[in-house]
């Protein structure tokens, strides 16, 4: 994936393609392929505490600046300023931006002097390598200045006490985190002491960095950033290459040299696509590798970067893409077998990203259960089936006695009942004010598809444990029949909820033809009747453009963009489940995911947007790369291509 100079050179449209590296523990190095930091999670090490929600920017920029034969300083690096000034403008004298194995590469050209910067996190460990090497001419004098912060990851912060102190090869930042330079001569370092590479200690403040997504999302857009230090070195002949190392944790435990975690980390990246069939499949497996992370309590997934953590709805829905599509059925296990563990009166927390447990899902246990049998199926783990079929009968029995948040079995026709006064329950959870914007309190289509699908999986769980399941058929078989008796509604789609009925033509009616064990055989014309209505290059919209309720942009503040969150704004994830509906009525689905194989150089390179605009041409919004929308278009593009 490669860019030349007429998208690195221009800021609209080089700063509005971002790159993501992740350290496989919910931190990352993460920018823009100008080299301009839009957003507040631009840096070069975001570390992660006790979960992935908890992390802190530490090193925001190493900024190039450089001396050919003596001349003055050019800087290659671009800021933009709180008064609006860009200033320097290196990205005018980038030449190339290539993403190789998921891998950022920057190459700037100074007449006959090029200059390649790569990049790479140590996978484990809150550890970024950075290698800016000369290609051709020589010898220059290079400079990298360290810029620095110790936030988190949401806030910002203001000129003032950041404890600095030097260490040998570099400086320790705020108590937390490390940065070490060192000279090499064609990858084989050399002593960072003495002429190699040396560092010098500032300690001026930046003021009025500015962020122009954080002004576009309606934050706080400017912080102040800590010119911590300089390191500098003399390239003599190409090969050469000043390298840093930053990292968190302890720091007495020197990493290796940055040449070796670049080169370990493309290796492991290589390991990752060495079985794909093709490049779309390579790349969607490299962007799901970002979201499958190992804490404290073991395997884990992050929901989207930069500003998500840990939710179960996203890592249950993603589970067959991120685990299953990409060979990491035992790491799934221990992600479900954990998982299985938090179970509390039958329902699976939502999240913790906000600071407390909330458990206010109607559908994350349920997908729960969806995950489970799909694992058990494609793994042929029935030892795992067997361990976890008493929680599995708790979430059963839960759900029929009545759980949190109105979540009941209405026992006149079997469906599910969910809601709650403030609440939002359902995947459409979004709220203004403290009130949801789209509710869908009663019975829900998606959230009762799920339900006959969970009752279906626990049947086969039951019996491939060798156990009996008489009773959980019986109560699939009425339960099936009451929703295929009384979702369809006059116009020819199905109801999205049910008692209060509400007509409205959304894609949540997809899983009720596309789950394993859906209740409602696809009909071509429905299907078509949806897609017509739903249906863009880059997923499907949430809400009919004839809806009165329709909005077309999701953008502006929070305010604004919770507003359009589910009503018209398009998400990819539901690609997956048109997909699984087209190919159970026998229709092709070949050419289904053109445009979102196309919008991998779009926007968040190589991965898959969280939303976009309902109207043309679908502006990318929200999360750059997101986890269910990853797994479901590559899940999606395994099927596909394997009609």
């Amino acid at each position: 994936m490669r860019f030349g100079t007429q998208v690195c050179g221009d800021l609209a449209l080089g700063a509005a393609r971002e790159w993501l590296v992740a350290d496989g523990r919910g931190g990352y190095a993460m920018g823009t392929v100008s080299g301009l930091r839009t957003r507040r999670y631009h840096a070069l090490l975001v570390v992660a505490g006790d979960t992935p929600a908890t992390r802190h920017v530490g090193l925001a920029a190493l900024d190039p600046v450089v001396r050919v034969d003596g001349g003055p300083p050019i800087r290659l690096a671009v800021h933009e300023w709180a008064d609006g000034a860009i200033a320097p403008e290196g990205h005018l004298l980038l030449e190339e931006f290539a993403l190789v194995d998921g891998l950022p590469r920057w190459r700037w050209r100074i007449g006959a002097t090029v200059l390649e910067r790569e990049l790479a996190m140590r996978h484990g460990s809150s550890c970024v390598a950075v290698i800016d090497r000369l290609v051709s001419g020589g010898p220059v004098e290079l400079s990298l200045e360290a810029l620095c912060t110790w936030r988190d990851q949401h806030g910002e912060r203001r000129a003032g006490h950041l404890p600095l102190r030097e260490a040998a090869g570099g400086a320790v930042v705020a108590d937390a985190y490390r940065l070490r330079g060192s000279l090499s001569h064609g990858g084989v370092p050399t002593s960072a002491e003495g002429p190699g590479a040396r560092w010098s200690t500032d300690g001026t403040w930046l003021h009025g960095v500015h962020h122009r997504a954080e002004a576009a999302r309606g934050y706080v857009p400017n912080e102040d950033l800590l010119l911590a230090g300089r390191f500098t070195a003399v390239l003599s002949e190409p090969g050469d290459a000043l390298e840093v190392t930053a990292w968190a944790g302890d720091l007495g435990a020197e990493p290796p040299p940055a040449t070796e975690i670049v080169e370990a980390e493309r290796a492991r990246r290589w390991s990752l696509t060495s079985g794909a069939a093709d490049t779309v499949t390579a790349t969607l497996t490299l962007a799901a590798d970002a979201f499958v992370v190992t804490t404290a309590n073991g395997p884990d997934v992050v929901a989207g970067y930069p500003w998500f953590g840990a939710w179960s709805r996203d890592t249950m829905t993603s589970y067959e893409g991120l685990f299953l599509a990409t060979g990491r059925a035992e790491q799934g296990r221990e992600l479900l077998r954990a998982y299985a563990a938090t179970l509390s009166e039958g329902m699976l927390a939502n999240t913790a990203d906000g600071g407390a447990v909330g458990y206010n899902t109607a559908d994350a246990t349920l997908w729960f259960l969806h995950a489970v049998e799909r694992h058990v199926r494609a793994a042929g783990d029935e030892d795992l089936a067997a361990e976890l079929l008493p929680a599995l009968d708790e979430v059963l029995a839960a759900h029929l006695r009545g759980t949190r948040y109105g979540i009941k079995v209405d026992e006149s026709d079997g469906l599910l009942v969910q809601g709650a006064d403030g609440e939002a329950l359902t995947w459409m959870d979004a709220r203004v004010d403290g009130m949801p914007v789209t509710q869908r309190a009663g019975k829900a289509v998606d959230i009762n598809a799920l339900w006959c699908n969970g009752l279906a999986a626990l049947a086969v769980l039951r019996e491939r444990a060798g156990r009996h399941a008489d009773d959980v058929r019986r109560r699939h078989a009425v339960t099936e029949a009451a929703f295929r008796r009384r979702f369809p509604a006059p116009a020819g789609h199905l109801f999205d909820v049910l008692d209060p009925d509400d007509a409205a033509l959304r894609p949540n009616q997809l899983l009720a033809y596309s789950l394993p064990y859906a209740p409602m055989e696809p009909d071509p014309a429905v299907l078509r009747r949806i897609a017509d209505a739903l249906l863009t290059p880059l997923g499907l919209r949430s809400l009919d453009p004839a809806d009165p309720a329709y909005r077309p942009y999701h953008g502006g503040d929070l305010r604004s963009r919770d507003q359009a969150y589910h009503q018209g704004t398009v998400w990819p994830w539901l690609i997956g489940p048109l997909g699984d509906a087209l190919r159970r009525a026998g229709l092709s689905t070949r050419d289904l995911g053109t445009g979102l194989v196309a919008h991998l150089g779009d926007h968040g390179l190589g991965s898959v947007s969280e939303t976009a605009d309902g109207a043309a041409p679908h502006r990318a919004t929200a999360c750059p790369f997101q986890a269910w929308s990853v797994a479901e278009t590559l899940r999606d593009h395994l099927m596909s291509t394997d009609q």
